[in-house]
């Protein structure tokens, strides 16, 4: 697991870029992140770093909690995250941590809680096409049909396609790109779906795969490289000189007629 950071999703606006392209983009608010702790091999067997995001009131924490800030001698923190690392001398404790962690990265991973849809039928959750509407069916037209088989087994298997709870689960999109990050106002700019609603707390860590893809920046600058070279192309071929007409005339054959 790469270190990442928390942050919260505040809406939806849209980046326009020099050419008059728009891309809507989710803002991110994502507050600095103090290392509370640098757990090593010799403590537990594995390498990583406990990081504090968010601030929270001294009176909601338990007696154990706030234990263990005086003891680190840091502001209480809302949300404790381990991240693992290689090499924990890299970090100490009391640093901070921001959005100069994504400074070189083009594409990141968002993990969060969808937005909950309640209970929901077959045809929403599962794109199921429902019986027939006509006549012959009655009072079960959005219904998924029989769910199991005879008197052997004798059950419903488990995983079985059938109305219920539909969101509210924990999704990683990978791969959201990078649009911009302001570094003053602590927001980072994704274009993508990023999971769960406004207000909820998201996690960016950098991206899992090693991907080859094209940014929008780059994009748009190689379609002007393009333009740019048509119109080079059309200033350097000459224009064709178009040859005088020749006035054609007909001779007539005399024949002697003897």
């Amino acid at each position: 697991m790469s270190i990442g950071l928390i942050g919260k999703k505040i809406g939806m606006t849209r980046e326009f870029y020099e050419t008059g392209l728009s891309v809507p983009v989710t803002v991110l608010s994502v507050e600095k992140g103090r290392i509370i702790d640098v757990i090593t091999k010799e403590k537990r067997g594995y390498n990583a770093i406990k990081v504090g995001f968010g601030k929270i009131k001294s009176s909601k924490l338990t007696k154990q909690m706030k234990g263990v800030f005086t003891k680190k001698s840091t502001e209480p923190k809302k949300f404790l995250r381990e991240f693992r690392v290689e090499n924990t001398s890299e970090f100490k404790e009391g640093n901070e941590i921001g959005l100069e962690l994504f400074k070189d990265q083009k594409f990141v991973d968002i993990t969060s809680k969808t937005i909950g849809k309640g209970f929901a039928g077959v045809m929403k959750k599962y794109n199921f096409s429902g019986l027939r509407a006509t006549h012959g069916v009655s009072v079960s037209h959005r219904s998924h049909g029989s769910t199991g088989q005879r008197q052997d087994p004798g059950k419903v298997f488990k995983g079985k396609k059938m109305a219920g709870h539909m969101g509210d689960k924990i999704r990683t999109i990978q791969n959201l790109e990078i649009i911009k990050s302001d570094l003053e106002n602590n927001l980072i700019f994704i274009k993508g779906s990023v999971p769960g609603s406004k207000n909820s707390i998201v996690l960016i860590q950098k991206t899992a795969k090693n991907i080859n893809k094209t940014t929008t920046l780059e994009k748009i600058k190689k379609m002007q490289s393009q333009t740019v070279q048509k119109v080079d192309k059309k200033k350097d071929t000459p224009k064709d000189k178009t040859p005088p007409k020749q006035t054609k005339v007909e001779t007539k054959n005399k024949t002697d007629k003897k």
